[in-house]
């Protein structure tokens, strides 16, 4: 099976997380996606509790389709988390799948700094998908510039985030706060 490996703070996941995850299946660029929430950024972003995020994108899932899943490897490996060992580590355990890493565009000025970014392209294909207001590749795919620190920013000011979240993650982060 061909697995797209969906990785992010998810912090929380929105509507643009889930456009993707649809448009990757939709399109016939893997069979199932994989939701990855980091466990332990590696560039020490502040996050919401790693069981926050997994239950949000859990939530997510539901609502995108049943192709779409969570999945928590990061829990079990080392701290920080690096791209390339959980990537070889899913391979590892699912010697049956092939794994393909998703990452939008605004992070490719990042990569430069990944662990073994080299590694990543050469053995896991990466699947770089547009964002509004960055630059990608010209065969990508631009989804809108939904931002997570916009949607906490409402949420702490009681301003609706109906429209960037699915009703599941707005629930989740509303009981929260």
């Amino acid at each position: 099976m061909r697995i797209a490996v969906y990785g992010g703070s998810f912090n929380p996941p929105h509507v643009g997380h889930g456009l993707v995850a649809a448009w990757l299946r939709w399109t016939e660029r893997a069979d199932e996606v994989w939701l990855l929430p980091c466990f332990d950024h590696p560039f020490e972003k502040e996050m919401a509790s790693f069981e926050h995020r997994v239950a949000m994108c859990r939530e997510l899932a539901v609502a995108v389709g049943p192709w779409v899943k969570v999945n928590e490897v990061e829990r079990t490996l080392p701290s920080p988390s690096f791209t390339i060992d959980t990537l070889d580590a899913l391979a590892g355990s699912h010697p049956e799948h092939r794994f393909r890493w998703v990452l939008g565009a605004d992070l490719l000025p990042t990569v430069g700094r990944w662990k073994r970014w080299d590694r990543i392209e050469a053995e896991y294909s990466p699947i770089v998908v547009g964002r509004g207001g960055y630059t990608g590749p010209s065969d990508a795919l631009v989804f809108p510039d939904v931002s997570s620190t916009e949607i906490r920013r409402r949420v702490r000011s009681g301003e609706p985030i109906d429209h960037l979240v699915p009703a599941g993650v707005a629930r989740l982060m509303v009981s929260r706060n």
